[in-house]
């Protein structure tokens, strides 16, 4: 599985434990920046992130500032994007069994970085139910970009 990821200066130490985390569980990893912690712009890092997913360059895709609510946002301004925040497992997991997200955020100011490595695994692992009524609300939701 293909993962694009990227955060902005608050989120760069999550960022880089993310991705050395990730390829050693044999993920590819396409890592969208920053990689400096001079400060930025999140929009510019999670919007391209967004859109290599969204694309189908990657399979899913992980973005991160410090309260992770500004990347979720910009994530889910991408056509084809479902984006969760996240700060606990059961959400983690959950997300992907009813709502197929394709993307998670994380705020490394708000989420330690342990948990955030555990909730990752349990995004990553947990594949979408499948079931009718949550393919349903998924197709009403994503029917809401058009």
């Amino acid at each position: 599985m293909k993962i694009a990821i990227a955060c902005d200066h608050g989120a760069l130490n999550l960022k880089n434990a993310a991705v050395a985390h990730l390829s050693a569980r044999g993920y590819e990893v396409v890592d969208f920046g920053t990689h400096t912690p001079d400060s930025c712009d999140y929009p510019d890092y999670a919007a391209a992130a967004a859109k290599a997913v969204a694309s189908g360059e990657c399979d899913r895709g992980i973005v991160l500032c410090t309260t992770g609510i500004g990347v979720s946002i910009t994530a889910n301004k991408v056509k084809g994007i479902r984006c969760a925040l996240l700060s606990d497992v059961l959400s983690a997991k959950m997300t992907r069994l009813h709502n197929d997200t394709n993307m998670m955020a994380v705020g490394a100011g708000i989420v330690g970085q342990m948990l955030a490595l555990e909730i990752m695994d349990t995004w990553l692992g947990t594949e979408f139910s499948g079931e009718e009524r949550h393919q349903r609300r998924i197709d009403k939701m994503m029917a809401l970009e058009k």
